[in-house]
């Protein structure tokens, strides 16, 4: 079995491509999925909790997740003229 020859960048894009693939669309989809997610378990687990440093990690977790949330959104509403 041959393996194909995949040319693989370390250097990012330097301009986004003009549309989004199906693939990419639905994994921007499952990203956003996962950090509310998240975000959501960790609030309603942070309510359950006794302890006080539990309690403070898991809001910690809750607000860094959507915090992630929105940066992606900020990032998917940009025009395509201010993106630099």
């Amino acid at each position: 079995m041959q393996m194909q020859n995949q040319t693989t960048s370390s250097q990012p894009m330097q301009q986004p491509p003009n549309m989004v693939s199906t693939k990419d669309l639905l994994y921007l989809t499952d990203i956003l999925s996962w950090n509310l997610n998240a975000c959501k378990k960790a609030h309603f687990f942070a309510e359950q909790c006794s302890s006080p440093d539990i309690k403070n990690a898991l809001e910690q977790a809750c607000q860094m997740h959507e915090r992630h949330y929105s940066q992606i959104l900020q990032h998917l509403n940009k025009q395509p003229n201010t993106l630099n």
